[in-house]
């Protein structure tokens, strides 16, 4: 979630291998990932289940990897560390691009809702409607 200007909240994406948006959570910033990444990933599975898997960041280790393997019964793929030098990583860095093309949509990056009970609705709207 590196990068983002907003505090007290991320932002999860799953996107396919063309980095398309399938599901948007945003949700507080208190809940951690391995966590936060089993509920994202099952819900889109509600909306999508045709999917065979799940290619994930080192962030999602463990609980989410036992989660989607024992729970949801499909496969999961987990990307290491980047050892010393360079080397082609295919996939790796799909949803961070996504990221990237939606930091370019100021409304993303700038809290301009101060309502407590808005922020949340108005995170989430806004990563929707900058793809559309």
């Amino acid at each position: 979630m590196g990068e983002k200007k907003v505090k007290g909240r991320k932002r999860h994406i799953v996107t396919d291998t063309q980095g398309h948006l399938l599901h948007v959570k945003v949700h507080a910033a208190n809940i951690h990932d391995t966590v936060s990444g089993c509920s994202v990933f099952q819900e889109t599975l509600e909306k999508y289940p045709s999917l065979k898997g799940v290619c994930a960041d080192a962030g999602y280790r463990k609980t989410m990897e036992q989660f989607v393997i024992n729970v949801l019964q499909k496969s999961i793929a987990i990307s290491m560390r980047i050892k010393a030098g360079w080397s082609v990583l295919p996939k790796r860095w799909v949803v961070e691009r996504t990221f990237a093309w939606l930091n370019h949509f100021r409304r993303l990056a700038k809290d301009y809702r101060p309502p407590a009970k808005r922020r949340v609705e108005h995170d989430r709207c806004n990563l929707r409607d900058s793809v559309f």
